[in-house]
């Protein structure tokens, strides 16, 4: 499935997904509007900061972060002309803001300088700065800190829970074998790690009920897609899960 990567001078038509360590990452799918196949087209989506300025510091709950570099070369080793490299869903996280206020009561960022994050995919505004791609978003919209290079070493923030997806069925209930482009996606995990709950309005947070080896059922369309190591997994909101399975 193709998807176009609208950043800075260029405009980018992405086939294959882009990669944080070992982490294969999902590319947004955007329609492209004949007209704009035109050779020679620049499109500019980011903002570009002068050189005048030489720091960013985001306000409130927001978080600046340098966008890994899209890959330059295929798995097989090919070079990637710009027009087939992807937006990569991740970075680091290089300035925080002062956090949010609950009365008199203030909570900090949770997500430290110099952690490596995975965001949602359209989440923030993209910048240029210092040569560099940026994101300045909220602290919400970042899905996880990747604490290793698989993403079975994601830990989820807030409300969020990480789903080893089950293993699609080979066949049906009658026996019949099912070809690869015929099976269904199970929507049916077992929960990885959970987030340490969602903030209140009082700044306290509410410890969320699942737990970790639970099998559950989620709502078939939510959340973020990851492909690991050991399988496909889905980082989504504790609210999209519909039942737990026993």
């Amino acid at each position: 499935m193709a998807s176009v990567h609208l950043t800075g001078p260029r405009v980018a038509v992405a086939a294959k997904p882009a990669a944080l360590g070992g982490l294969r990452l999902p590319t947004p799918s955007i329609a492209v509007p004949s007209g704009w196949r035109a050779r020679g087209l620049v499109v500019r989506a980011a903002t570009v900061v002068s050189p005048k300025y030489t720091s960013i510091k985001p306000l409130g709950d927001r978080v600046l972060v340098k966008v890994k570099t899209s890959e330059a070369k295929s798995d097989g080793g090919i070079l990637l002309p710009v027009s087939v490299q992807t937006r990569p869903q991740g970075g680091e996280v290089v300035a925080v803001g002062e956090g949010r206020s609950f009365g008199s009561k203030s909570i900090e960022i949770s997500v430290p300088i110099g952690a490596q994050v995975v965001y949602s995919k359209y989440a923030g505004t993209e910048l240029e700065f210092n040569d560099a791609d940026h994101l300045i978003l909220k602290e919400d919209d970042i899905i996880g800190i990747l604490d290793g290079d698989d993403v079975k070493d994601l830990k989820p923030l807030n409300d969020r829970i990480l789903i080893k997806i089950a293993e699609a069925e080979e066949q049906t209930a009658g026996g019949l074998l099912l070809t690869q482009a015929t099976k269904e996606k199970p929507s049916v995990g077992t929960v990885v790690a959970v987030g340490p709950g969602p903030l209140g309005e009082d700044g306290s947070r509410t410890p969320l009920s699942i737990t970790p080896g639970s099998n559950v059922m989620y709502t078939k369309y939510a959340g973020s897609e990851f492909k690991g190591a050991e399988g496909e997994y889905i980082v989504l909101r504790a609210s999209d899960v519909m039942a737990v399975l026993s």
